[in-house]
């Protein structure tokens, strides 16, 4: 079975766009897992640690 030059070229294209999409996919539910994780992380400090980073920030303005 020959694969002709359009084959090749559709089958590239279909290729690059299925990895384009898949990285913008993947690239938004990454960000939703930091974001969730980063927020579990702050929920489980203690006052003290959130008081002190809340002074550090407050410093550096």
């Amino acid at each position: 079975m020959e694969v002709g030059v359009i084959g090749l070229i559709v089958a590239l294209v279909s290729g690059l766009a299925s990895f384009a999409l898949g990285r913008w996919l993947s690239k938004r539910r990454r960000e939703k897992k930091a974001l969730e994780a980063r927020a579990a992380e702050y929920a489980s400090q203690s006052r003290q640690v959130r008081r002190a980073r809340e002074r550090e920030r407050a410093r550096r303005r």
